[in-house]
């Protein structure tokens, strides 16, 4: 499984960002990435400079919006889909991106879902609830 680090993840989205920019060939991830980064030019600023990335303290106390987390929020979404896992998650999200007629609003309304699943499991303990996170999605249709 993989398990990047917090600062691994910040230059993931740096470099994807800078070889984007750079009009260089990107991994098959990094292309899904890239097309994430698009869709959220507000955090442009945030990518341009890696040692500043690293350095960043996106908390909430401060109302900050961390752009690292929501974006990997984006890619862990895309995965998901992609390979139907948890199952049922794809049928859920294309209904729902059908419904709001938009895939990026469809995956902020997934994000909450994911971000239950994940607070609820880290509170009890248990393993992700992926039969709850696919009925939080579909309520939302």
């Amino acid at each position: 499984m993989f398990n990047p680090s917090q600062d691994d993840v910040r230059r993931f989205f740096c470099e994807t960002y800078r070889k984007h920019r750079a009009g260089e060939i990107l991994t098959p991830l990094e292309a899904i990435a890239s097309d994430w980064l698009a869709q959220h030019p507000e955090y442009t600023g945030d990518l341009k400079d890696v040692d500043a990335a690293l350095d960043a303290d996106y908390s909430v106390e401060n109302g900050q919006t961390n752009p690292f987390l929501h974006l990997s929020m984006h890619l862990s979404i895309a995965e998901q889909i992609s390979i139907d896992q948890p199952p049922g998650i794809k049928a859920a999200a294309t209904a729902l991106t059908q419904r709001l007629q938009s895939e990026h609003e469809a995956h902020h309304h997934i994000m909450e879902c994911l971000g239950e699943m994940i607070w609820n499991s880290q509170r009890s303990g248990l393993p992700p609830d992926g039969a709850a996170y696919i009925e939080c999605v579909k309520k939302r249709l």
